[in-house]
């Protein structure tokens, strides 16, 4: 996850026609972004649907005193409630959607980011609402957008680490070593002498910081970490050694368990054919 090429600074799109308003309470945008373009730490005071057409992309958002990295690949989309900080970093070229929704058609209790599973009626809607006029068709369109969002799966698909600055420094640093290379070993155990707490004070630190246990974390650590190695086209054999498994098969049975489908769908050229 950790990116070493230089990222290229776009700006995010904070024109005053953006913002969704009470008659037309669903916008959807396009934009195209070139591979490791970064958009800056920003929010807004809508909740924001987005997600990639094509392309891999790195959401980082800030809630209290966790931030946590998703990644985003086309069949998935991420939820951004209102006034919830996040920045961008585009993994693979991509053709970026943003669907931004007014208060009035947000669900209640969407507090919190989430990653949504997106059908293939939703794909079409998102793109029929790019082009649409104001009437009875878009208005449609809008509240059937909503509905097809309100409904879609929720998947577990983020890697939250503790805040820089009010976090504690001891879990972040384990946290940092292991997203550098998620391989390197399988167990609490053997990476708690690297910053000098006990496997009890750490494990702690995992439930009371970031809401988890470390096998469970270490998964989505593994999973970021494969996705975008996934969508570059390398090889399932390849991508299951660098995520620390000793078989094809072991790898592709957590990854379909946790993702609903088998690595191989979520292959450039597998992408490419959606």
């Amino acid at each position: 996850m950790t990116r070493k090429t230089q990222l290229t600074p776009v700006p995010y799109d904070n024109s005053s026609s953006r913002a969704p308003t009470l008659a037309r309470p669903v916008r959807s945008r396009a934009r195209t972004l070139a591979m490791d373009a970064h958009i800056e730490p920003h929010q807004h005071t809508w909740s924001q649907f987005t997600y990639c057409a094509s392309g891999l992309m790195q959401v980082t958002v800030t809630q209290g005193e966790v931030q946590t990295t998703f990644i985003v690949p086309p069949s998935r989309a991420l939820w951004i409630p209102p006034h919830v900080q996040h920045t961008v970093v585009v993994l693979e070229s991509a053709e970026l959607r943003n669907i931004d929704l007014h208060p009035s058609v947000t669900p209640a209790d969407w507090s919190d980011c989430r990653v949504l599973v997106v059908s293939k009626l939703l794909r079409e809607l998102i793109h029929s609402l790019e082009d649409s006029v104001p009437g009875t068709r878009d208005a449609a369109l809008m509240a059937l957008t909503v509905d097809e969002m309100a409904s879609a799966t929720t998947q577990a698909l983020g890697v939250p680490m503790p805040h820089p600055e009010h976090g504690d420094k001891r879990l972040r640093a384990l946290c940092e070593a292991v997203l550098r290379n998620p391989a390197e070993k399988s167990q609490l155990s053997e990476w708690v002498a690297q910053v000098g707490a006990s496997e009890r004070t750490v494990a702690r630190l995992f439930r009371d910081e970031l809401g988890t246990n470390f096998q469970q974390w270490r998964q989505q650590a593994i999973l970021a970490h494969a996705l975008p190695l996934l969508a570059r086209g390398i090889p399932i054999s390849q991508v299951a050694a660098a995520s620390g498994y000793a078989s094809d098969s072991a790898f592709s049975a957590m990854f379909k368990l946790a993702m609903g489908k088998a690595p191989s769908h979520f292959q450039t050229k597998t992408l490419s054919k959606q």
